[in-house]
């Protein structure tokens, strides 16, 4: 039985070439050895499982290797690179900066830098999560980083650079890796699969790319584990039973549901997902995502941010027709909430749920506004509500027997059935007479101008009695009065400071001192007014203010105006502050 070695180190890559995703450093690399520009520290910086190791590695075996190719790749062949894949360099020294962290260990590294290389042009020093040293560790590397001898190069690498001092970051030549793409991880991993004669979906490997968050040696970890479990046959559902993620089709079941507000599908639909173990915040976490990729989908410029398989990404550019932008940005607001609120909500499951069914309603109340259901008609001088549906029935019994008939329209309502009199109707309304027959077109033509004319106020319901000056304020005192007990004594002080004046109109200025209590006064305006209002009994009263130039208010404010108005009138209260070490300030 041979030994297994993991797919990880198996396809690590040995070439820039093999390397996956990080196309823009591999050829700035290449391009830095063909024309012999090498710096002499480098500084990989990265996720984890990027291919920051690797590039370090390939990087020292090229600049060693004795008959580079063209392409700028190690030949393989030479005395230097054949030592490097046996792992036997004396030229290529690794040093894990985690459990080799101190001074010492820097300061031998540092004592080997001096002595030439026996093979090839280079020592090479790879230090690993250096991000790990210690402050006199990096002080004790600055030198030797700044100045190196000709025949050594450094290449440090970490996941963290924010960590590491900014001395050794200027010293260095910054390379940041990025996270490998879903699609490149997906084609590599079918690469690996083909030869190890494993037959994948191409749903199953692209699930595994979304999966490992784009680390390729995640990636490839999972991949190993998920060929073992399905004795090399990877499926799209076994990928979805064994990693225990929520499959596909219960999101686009529920944003079916949504759309057509099938609340009892939807409650079905959330149970039975909460009964197969998954946690409420995962779901509505990938609801949101789901929707996201919705509205990714809507566009073809925005496509290309669809990072699924052939057959899924059909499935959301079919959906996403069904799909308008007045339901989809509210219903990501609603998910966002729902996310933000879950982890301090008692009833977790009841939020999900109300978050759905508001989600729900959303298309639902759109399709209301658009289409009105009911409407309100007098039958014989008695209100009732008649479906649209209804409402040919009733025109068609009224029409020969009423003289005098018309349709009144409301606001829409819920839909309710009635019963037809047995008596000959009176259809009527506003006391307006029209022609004998009830003229259903009119009707929903006048469904907009009754709205409007529910949304205009009524000038004849306003209050406006009369009141002379001495009146006002006389209620300004309890203005005062009433803004204290609310709690704002700040304000209510800012409204004694000088007395208002009434102008024409109903119009009340304001003296005031100064910009601040102005606005302090406009924050606070309409619960003023409404008090005035109130007991003024007059709607049309309105507060202007205005500020008096030149003139302070003898008012205290502040804890140092305050203390200093009681110094006035009792001066031992100094003696007393001095010796109890107080500030009036505080």
């Amino acid at each position: 039985m041979s030994d297994f070695i993991v797919s990880a180190r198996k396809y690590r890559p040995s070439t820039f070439d093999a390397v996956v995703g990080q196309s823009s450093i591999t050829s700035t690399l290449k391009n830095a050895i063909k024309s012999n520009q090498l710096a002499q520290s480098f500084l990989f910086c990265g996720p984890r499982g990027v291919g920051k190791t690797s590039c370090a590695r390939i990087l020292a075996k090229t600049i060693n290797c004795e008959n580079i190719t063209e392409n700028v790749e190690a030949c393989n062949t030479c005395v230097s690179c054949k030592s490097f894949n046996e792992n036997a360099s004396f030229n290529v020294h690794e040093l894990d900066a985690a459990s080799n962290n101190s001074v010492d260990d820097i300061r031998k590294l540092v004592d080997q830098v001096r002595f030439a290389p026996q093979v090839g042009d280079y020592n090479i020093y790879i230090i690993d999560e250096v991000h790990m040293l210690s402050a006199q560790a990096f002080n004790a590397f600055l030198k030797t980083l700044e100045e190196p001898p000709k025949h050594a190069k450094f290449i440090l690498a970490t996941t963290e650079k924010h960590k590491i001092i900014p001395t050794i970051l200027s010293r260095c030549q910054i390379f940041d890796f990025k996270r490998v793409g879903i699609n490149d991880i997906s084609n590599h991993l079918a690469f690996v699969a083909k030869s190890e004669g494993i037959t994948a979906e191409q749903e199953a490997l692209h699930l595994i790319a979304q999966k490992s968050d784009g680390a390729m040696r995640d990636s490839l970890s999972l991949f190993d584990r998920l060929a073992s479990f399905s004795d090399k046959q990877l499926t799209y559902q076994g990928v979805i039973e064994h990693l225990n993620i929520l499959d596909y089709d219960y999101y686009f079941k529920v944003t079916d549901a949504l759309l057509i507000n099938d609340i009892k599908s939807l409650l079905n639909l959330f149970n039975e997902i909460l009964d197969n173990g998954f946690d409420g915040h995962h779901f509505i976490n990938g609801l949101a995502e789901h929707l996201r990729d919705i509205l990714v989908a809507k566009d073809e410029s925005t496509l290309k941010l669809l990072e699924k398989g052939d057959a899924l990404q059909d499935r959301y550019l079919e959906q996403s027709k069904a799909c308008e932008l007045s339901f989809l940005i509210p219903a990501l607001n609603l998910c966002n909430e729902c996310d933000v609120q879950y982890k301090t909500s008692n009833n977790k499951r009841l939020l999900v749920e109300l978050s759905l069914m508001r989600i729900s309603s959303i298309g639902h109340q759109m399709t209301e506004k658009k289409s009105p259901k009911s409407f309100v008609v007098t039958l014989n001088d008695e209100k009732k509500h008649v479906s649209v549906e209804k409402v040919p029935e009733i025109a068609q019994k009224t029409e020969k027997t009423t003289e005098n008939t018309e349709v009144s329209t409301f606001k829409n309502i819920e839909e309710k059935e009635i019963v037809a009199p047995k008596s000959t109707p009176r259809i009527s309304l506003s006391g307006k007479k029209k022609s004998k027959t009830i003229s259903i077109t009119a009707a929903f033509q006048d469904i907009n101008k009754v709205n409007e004319e529910d949304q205009e106020i009524d000038t004849s319901k306003l209050r406006k009695t009369d009141f002379p000056a001495s009146a006002m304020l006389k209620t300004w005192k309890e203005v005062i009065v009433f803004v204290k007990q609310k709690g704002k004594s700040n304000l209510g002080i800012t409204l004694g400071v000088f007395p208002p004046k009434l102008k024409e109109n109903y119009v009340i200025e304001l003296p005031l001192s100064n910009s601040s209590q102005v606005e302090m006064m406009m924050e606070e305006k309409y619960m003023v007014l409404e008090f005035l209002r109130n007991k003024l009994e007059n709607d049309y009263i309105e507060i202007t203010t205005t500020i008096i130039e030149g003139e302070k208010s003898n008012i205290p404010y502040t804890n140092k105006d305050k203390f200093a108005k009681m110094m006035e009138e009792n001066p031992h209260l100094e003696t007393l502050r001095m010796k109890l070490g107080l500030d009036p300030d505080y």
